[in-house]
């Protein structure tokens, strides 16, 4: 058994013992075709792309004639789809063709690995099912091995539907990209809201349904959220690197933990069914696959000779919050030294990656604020703050390493740019790794541009702070890594302008925040 095999059954002995280029994609059809990105089709929830590899890609769509109804209007028949890859957008030289079954016990999802592709290059793909066409999208390999062509790329997520507008989704659809890392937040998993009463942020528009904890509940909110026509062009506009964070299960929860309540076993059926309807409705391989409530998400992509790209998980493995969770004051708990937040094996998993790769950027792709983050005499338990001896380690091991590490963060629903220090309450300290963290692109509603003067002076080594809608924009070479927050102004209507917020820049081999 090598070591990559015996690292993957470790972790899944863990989890089950312990519980305008967009709308052309959307638009191009050959003639006399039928698109069926509407309402009523078979192909009503769009189709994606994501996992790019130099040589291969997935390729994703999930058949619903009744996206809201029970088991999509479909029933529990299986249903034939054919697909072509090609490489142009009026599929004149069709590169690739097949055909796979959209199965109910899949929540009729299709998910076509392709292989044997040139690096670094679009193509574009369709679907056909009972004479019925799919959109048409758009995806593009990585970069062959040791390439130096720059990476563009977004940090993307925390969509909560009732707070708005996927604007900023749009946005990103028109944006010439290699991939979209999406950390996160895809679904949120709350009731709607019934007329007439107030929870948190303003409803602009409504979920469909309760709370999600059964599969079929979490299917029809997915379904919801894939019918937005914004989201749909960003997905086929960009092959998408999906993560989750966590309101794909339950708000905060930690490893075999639901925030509220502890260890139950009734938490991990319904982490069971999350973990389905996510590997249902994103466009990964295979390979992540759940069982029952395990699911190995993290893994490696690479972007030639510029950057590799380690998406992690820092829900599954960790430990519960301390302090009771939230803004807290420390209590003894936090200072525990053997503290976890990837645990363990994926924390190996990381810096054994991080020593063997070759590339000129180390980007880790994750979830909670690695930041410190003063509130006051409080520290969010629910980020890195709440362990910070996993921090402390793994920034160690990034400095031993040497990497020109950038960490890419999300769940705050605001956008910060800083530098992580071994001590994060010595400025004088080593800066070992930048951190750049994506406002949300609805949750919170339209926010503010106002309360950065507050936060900067009690967090003095983050360099940035906003808190409205939008996206982080990246290009990478081997030389220097640009952030650009991009936001919109409002998302509670529709068609807000995009604006950028702030530039950055690091340079390969210094740790530090510039203005870019």
């Amino acid at each position: 058994m090598d070591s990559t095999t015996r690292h993957l059954a470790a972790l899944h002995r863990r989890g089950l013992l312990r519980g305008a280029t967009a709308l052309a994609a959307l638009a191009v059809v050959q003639p006399g075709a039928k698109a069926q990105a509407v309402a009523g089709g078979l192909f009503s929830l769009g189709v994606a792309s994501g996992d790019p590899l130099p040589d291969g890609l997935v390729l994703w769509t999930r058949l619903a004639t009744a996206p809201l109804g029970p088991g999509g209007g479909i029933g529990l028949a299986g249903i034939p789809v054919g697909w072509e890859l090609a490489e142009d957008a009026g599929f004149r030289r069709v590169v690739q063709s097949g055909a796979a079954e959209a199965r109910a016990e899949a929540g009729h999802s299709v998910h076509v690995e392709v292989s044997g592709l040139k690096p670094g290059r679009h193509y574009w793909y369709r679907f056909t099912a009972q004479g019925q066409r799919s959109a048409i999208g758009r995806s593009r390999t990585a970069p062959a091995a040791g390439s130096a062509q720059p990476v563009r790329f977004v940090n993307a997520g925390c969509q909560m539907y009732e707070h708005g507008h996927f604007t900023a989704w749009r946005h990103i659809a028109a944006e010439a990209l290699d991939f979209v890392f999406h950390y996160g937040d895809y679904i949120y998993e709350y009731a709607e809201v019934p007329p007439g009463e107030r929870r948190w942020g303003r409803e602009v528009r409504r979920h469909v349904g309760g709370e999600t904890v059964l599969l079929d509940e979490y299917r029809r909110r997915y379904a919801q959220y894939h019918a937005d026509p914004d989201l749909q062009a960003a997905h086929a506009a960009h092959p998408f690197v999906a993560s989750f964070d966590d309101h794909e299960v339950r708000n905060n929860w930690a490893g075999d933990h639901s925030a509220t309540q502890g260890f139950d076993a009734a938490f991990l059926l319904r982490r069971a069914a999350a973990f389905q309807a996510w590997f249902e409705n994103m466009p990964v391989r295979r390979t992540l696959r759940p069982r029952g409530p395990a699911m190995v998400l993290h893994r490696r992509f690479g972007f030639g000779g510029v950057l590799d790209l380690h998406v992690l998980d820092t829900r599954q493995y960790r430990d519960p919050q301390p302090c009771n969770d939230g803004f807290r004051a420390p209590c003894a708990a936090v200072a525990r030294p053997d503290a976890q937040m990837l645990g363990a094996a994926q924390e190996q998993w990381l810096l054994d990656g991080v020593a063997r790769s070759g590339a000129a950027w180390q980007v880790l792709g994750q979830q909670v604020m690695m930041l410190q983050r003063r509130r006051g005499s409080t520290l969010n338990m629910d980020a890195w703050d709440g362990a910070p001896a996993a921090r402390a380690r793994l920034l160690a091991g990034l400095a031993e390493r040497r990497a020109n590490a950038v960490v890419l963060t999300g769940d705050v629903h605001s956008a910060w740019a800083g530098e992580l220090r071994l001590n994060p309450d010595d400025l004088a300290s080593a800066a070992v790794a930048t951190e750049f963290v994506g406002t949300s692109i609805t949750s919170g509603g339209d926010g503010s541009p106002g309360g950065a003067e507050s936060i900067l002076a009690q967090n003095q080594h983050v360099r940035f702070f906003n808190n409205q809608r939008g996206y982080t924009l990246h290009q990478a070479t081997a030389g220097r890594m640009q952030a650009v927050f991009r936001g919109v102004d409002f998302v509670s209507a529709p068609g807000a302008p995009l604006r950028d917020r702030a530039r950055f820049v690091v340079e390969a081999g210094r740790a530090a925040v510039l203005v870019g």
